[in-house]
């Protein structure tokens, strides 16, 4: 458990990496900061898209394994954007970063999936994801940082680091599991027809559908306003970009207040209550970062974002385990491919949005999304019993 944790972590830096980066990458190519995001969105379409291929992967091969060889895939996807000539190649070096980062956490929660009993399962996945928490916290403040005090490349070239170590790690463990933990399916058939047959199984159960959508629409609202934040508090309140990550940091740290507590919240309030409450402290807490003056109720409100994020997606991350049992591996991968296509539809929408509304604007949408989104999944838990 603890590689695998390591091992989000590392695909969390990565994923968030580029948010507070967005100001510096503005100025150095000359762009504008909608369009400077695109690098957000082409690591999240291909992070969304690669799942047709790992989920079945590790269904067949074995889904610790696959994780391992995908980050020493990382290695190399990273590498690139560190060596990008221009913005053009930087972006297609993102794409192939979230093209192979799209392994980890997906198979990773299947992998728990396998071999954590559904009534005991919620508390593990929240333990698990500190390490992806601990790792979108510290990418926000790595990319804040350097974009202040380093260059835009430093940081690409010390999550390569990260995902060599982390890589020969696990494939060492990997040889070590037993044999109940290492779980393949019999391949059959062509390697497409496969995959296609797999995911459209998946997607005929009405209730996955409904998480399926539920999880997109999650990601556009709150990712697409989330990836404007450090950008919004360095233009609106004039504090400094590595300041604004240090704030916009808090809101990892909100979910390991969440992962700490699950084992008491879980119970106490059920999936559809922490849906709801979930919704509901991210709503009021993107309006405080959106509207609030001065700039430090930001502090409160970036942690409170990260506990109520944590405590919607991790029911949701729940209900995608239990989607469909017998293939859980693409399962899960469906339900990080809706997440991140929405991620890419809601960075590229505020994008355009920004111009005329600006990053106050955007954020105030996806606080009213987020509440929404929320309030239904958890009507629609409830009544399902």
């Amino acid at each position: 458990m603890l590689g695998l944790s390591v091992a989000a972590f590392a695909s969390g830096i990565s994923l968030r990496i580029t948010d507070a980066l967005l100001p510096r990458l503005a100025s150095d190519f000359g762009l504008s900061l909608g369009d400077a995001a695109w690098v957000i969105t082409t690591f999240s379409v291909a992070y969304g898209f690669s799942q047709m291929l790992f989920g079945p992967l590790g269904d067949r091969h074995g889904k610790y394994r696959v994780i391992a060889w995908a980050c020493l895939a990382c290695v190399l996807s990273t590498i690139a954007c560190a060596l990008a000539p221009s913005f053009v190649a930087l972006l297609v070096a993102r794409g192939l970063a979230g093209a192979t980062a799209a392994a980890v956490i997906p198979l990773a929660m299947a992998w728990i999936g396998d071999v954590i009993p559904y009534d005991r399962r919620q508390p593990v996945l929240a333990r698990f994801l500190i390490g992806q928490i601990l790792g979108v916290s510290v990418g926000v403040l790595a990319g804040g940082y350097a974009a202040d005090h380093l260059h835009w490349r430093t940081p690409f070239i010390a999550i390569a680091v990260l995902f060599l170590l982390v890589g020969g790690a696990l494939l060492c463990m990997d040889r070590r599991l037993p044999a109940s933990a290492r779980q393949v399916q019999p391949v059959h058939g062509a390697a497409f027809r496969r995959m296609a047959h797999e995911f459209a199984e998946v997607t005929r159960r009405p209730w996955a559908r409904v998480v399926l959508i539920t999880v997109f629409a999650e990601g556009a609202f709150l990712y697409g306003a989330f990836a404007y934040l450090v950008a919004h508090l360095h233009q609106v309140h004039e504090i400094t970009v590595a300041a604004a990550g240090e704030v916009v940091m808090l809101f990892g740290f909100g979910g390991l207040l969440f992962a700490l507590a699950a084992k008491q919240l879980v119970p106490r309030l059920g999936e559809a209550g922490l849906a709801r409450w979930g919704g509901l402290l991210v709503g009021a807490a993107f309006l405080t970062l959106a509207l609030a003056h001065p700039w430090w109720w930001a502090i409160p409100a970036a942690f409170t974002a990260g506990l109520g994020f944590y405590m919607l997606h991790n029911t949701l991350q729940i209900n995608a385990t239990q989607m469909a049992p017998e293939r859980r591996g693409a399962a899960v991968s469906a339900f990080a491919s809706s997440f991140f296509l929405g991620q890419s539809f809601g960075v590229a929408v505020d994008g355009q949005l920004i111009a005329g509304v600006g990053t106050t604007g955007v954020v105030v949408l996806g606080a009213v999304g987020v509440v929404a989104v929320g309030a239904l999944f958890g009507h629609l838990r409830q009544r399902r019993g």
